[in-house]
């Protein structure tokens, strides 16, 4: 395979997951974003991929997703599996590569919540559901009594009364800074072009706005020409596709002496909370959903409402203490959808909107190889049969 000039608009989660994995194929690899460096903002305004918990849900998402989605989430899991090992590979222990953990989920509810709870369990047995997870080899909920939850999760009980548990096999979850420094840091020899934003993509050409942060480089309008473009700009593809932002926020807790293995959800019929363990004694706390594009700081109502949902089922989080509240916006097509169009010189992929971790390496490795490019490590090359995401014009 001959060796290719890549350009790509954009460098959150698709961007960095492509430059790291054509890089390694021995590609030349040109990334473009308008941030100012490849770290987290905070301010809103960075990549959504930093501010996501790193939830790899396939099963849960059902509450919400279509089964399909469930099946692109496990082949993702696979991807992120075998993506962390190779890093670990590369850098060895010191550093430690991304933190990657499979030990399953959990979903628990308020002694009062249970009829709310079982309402959103019926929409993860359906006949579709199972097909769409059969290969996994991964029962469905697993109802856990007090004693069974707390072997798994001592620190996690109710604080008015115990609580309604179930037990999601084969979830896992990932560090998502962590995974997007090292998809950064261990692309060899891509050009990344901080503070350089695109205005358009064609086939085979990026044209670039006036750079941001460097004069030197091409003024607006100026055309950068590759053997292919991939255009994975999230809500800045607008108005080319019909893209909206989601916001949604996040609170990062220390908790020191707070032990958590497993992502938690909270079945409620108001408030459908989060907590993920973070290495380093961390908590995120999230899930609001809010159909807004405010890029504001993260409001008192939505702070007080998600912290006060994480301390009625872990109680030990009464003495952890606030590092900060982000805020981002998801990019959502209409039907929640993600878009994928591949065609001879252009790729693109966009719309991931709350699944981005949990879709993003099964919809790369779907991309590469309808452009005949080898896909991301983790899968045997077979033909894919999962069903292709939706087309969308604007």
């Amino acid at each position: 395979m001959r060796t290719l000039r890549i350009g790509i608009a954009g460098a959150g989660l698709l961007g960095r997951l492509l430059a790291w994995h054509c890089s390694r194929e021995g590609h030349a690899v040109h990334v473009f974003d308008p941030a100012p460096h490849p770290h987290p903002a905070h301010d809103g305004h960075g990549a959504a991929g930093f501010t996501a918990a790193g939830m790899l849900s396939p099963l849960a998402e059902l509450d919400t997703a279509e089964p399909d989605v469930a099946a692109r989430g496990w082949h993702s899991i696979a991807h992120w599996r075998a993506i962390a090992a190779d890093m670990g590979e590369q850098i060895g222990e010191h550093p430690l590569p991304p933190h990657f953990a499979q030990h399953g989920s959990l979903m628990v509810a308020h002694g009062p919540d249970l009829g709310a709870a079982r309402r959103v369990l019926s929409r993860l047995d359906r006949p579709q559901a199972l097909l769409a997870s059969a290969h996994t080899q991964h029962a469905q909920p697993q109802a856990l009594s007090p004693e069974q939850l707390h072997a798994l999760e001592p620190d996690l009980h109710g604080s008015s009364g115990p609580l309604h548990a179930w037990l999601l096999p084969g979830e896992a979850h990932i560090d998502t800074v962590a995974m997007m420094q090292a998809l950064h840091d261990g692309a060899p020899g891509v050009h990344w072009h901080w503070g350089t934003p695109v205005q358009q993509v064609t086939p085979g050409c990026l044209w670039l706005a006036e750079s941001l942060t460097a004069p030197s480089t091409p003024t607006t309008g100026s055309p950068r020409t590759f053997d292919l473009v991939c255009d994975v700009r999230g809500i800045g593809v607008r108005p080319s596709l019909p893209v909206r932002g989601v916001r949604g926020e996040v609170v990062w807790l220390h908790a020191p002496g707070v032990s958590l293995r497993r992502p938690v959800r909270l079945l409620h019929p108001r408030h459908r909370i989060y907590i993920v363990p973070r290495p380093g004694e961390r908590l995120l706390v999230g899930a609001s959903e809010l159909e807004t594009e405010d890029r504001g700081p993260v409001t008192l109502r939505s702070a007080v409402e998600l912290m006060a949902a994480a301390h009625s089922i872990l109680p030990a989080l009464a003495e952890a203490r606030i590092l900060r509240l982000d805020a981002n916006l998801r990019p959502a097509l209409p039907d929640h959808r993600p878009h994928l169009h591949a065609e001879p010189g252009l790729l693109r992929l966009n719309g991931l909107y709350r699944h981005g971790w949990l879709l993003a390496p099964s919809l790369v490795d779907e991309a590469l190889r309808a452009l005949a490019l080898p896909g991301l490590p983790g899968l045997p090359d077979q033909p894919d049969t999962r069903p292709a995401p939706t087309a969308h014009t604007a």
